[in-house]
């Protein structure tokens, strides 16, 4: 039987502190700079590329499918006995994949209800 490593979880209680401590302060103003310095009128990135939203919506939601296949896997792996796997480790990739799929359906939301007000816009 497995023994729990207390150092372990110590350690990933503090990641998930220090993860909340900065979504909760504000952005640097080093941090915002680059990003508004970098982005022209028209959502092309200066310096000629464009930024292409289709691409980047594919390349998020194929991040969010490989978070949920990785925490099944990891899942399998501890339900078949693998010592290598801990449990606070299938826990801890089961909840980041349900919270990059809670956000993308929230994306989603916000992306239909956006259209919608277009749609319904007199011209």
């Amino acid at each position: 039987m497995p023994t729990i490593d207390t150092d372990r979880i110590q350690s990933m209680v503090a990641q998930l502190q220090n993860m909340a401590a900065r979504a909760k302060a504000p952005a640097a103003p080093s941090e915002t700079a680059g990003l508004t310095d970098s982005v022209g009128a028209a959502g092309a990135v200066k310096g000629g590329a464009q930024v292409d939203f289709s691409a980047a919506l594919k390349g998020a939601l194929d991040g969010v499918n490989g978070m949920q296949q990785s925490a099944d896997a990891l899942g399998q792996r501890f339900a078949l006995g693998d010592d290598s796997v801990n449990l606070s480790d299938v826990m801890i990739a089961t909840q980041k994949a349900s919270i990059a799929f809670q956000t993308t359906a929230q994306v989603r939301n916000k992306l239909v209800s956006a259209y919608h007000d277009i749609m319904n816009m007199q011209v």
